[in-house]
């Protein structure tokens, strides 16, 4: 589905590649007539010559692959000292040979950067507080007259 400031809806992206392929318009009158540049214009019409109707609907701009990504071996590695061993990211990461800032993305994305998650005692313990816990801004205001 086209987003709402799209320039072309697929339907019309349609109508461009058969007037490019089909009616034999140039590139540059139908990207004047439909108020595009030539590049998208002929990106359209290309597509259209390639994958005909089926490929004038919208592509997902999800990436195919992340070269960058935590490798599966070091994940596992992670998680198990955390389970296991019961470390914080930056023990982890020191045994591990990786940044402080990359364990705290694997442990989130398995469930587990709180000791909370992973154990029945630490989940059921009160937080510990140093300080009375703070109200909410509307009934602070209205103690100090600030909103009627």
């Amino acid at each position: 589905m086209a987003h709402v400031n799209a320039a072309l809806t697929p339907r019309a992206r349609l109508r461009l590649g058969k007037l490019i392929v089909e009616d034999g318009w140039s590139v540059s009158q139908a990207a004047q007539r439909f108020q595009v540049s030539w590049p998208t214009a002929k990106r359209w019409a290309d597509r259209y010559r390639e994958e005909g109707e089926t490929g004038m609907v919208d592509r997902s701009s999800r990436p195919h692959h992340c070269p960058r990504a935590t490798p599966a071996p070091l994940r596992r590695k992670i998680v198990h000292l955390r389970w296991k061993q019961r470390l914080g990211p930056v023990e982890i990461a020191a045994i591990v040979g990786r940044a402080p800032s990359t364990v705290p993305h694997v442990l989130v994305c398995c469930g587990i950067n709180r000791l909370s998650c992973m154990d029945r005692a630490a989940a059921n313990s009160p937080p510990l507080r140093t300080s009375p816990p703070r109200r909410s801004c509307p009934r602070r205001c209205e103690e100090a007259g600030q909103h009627p």
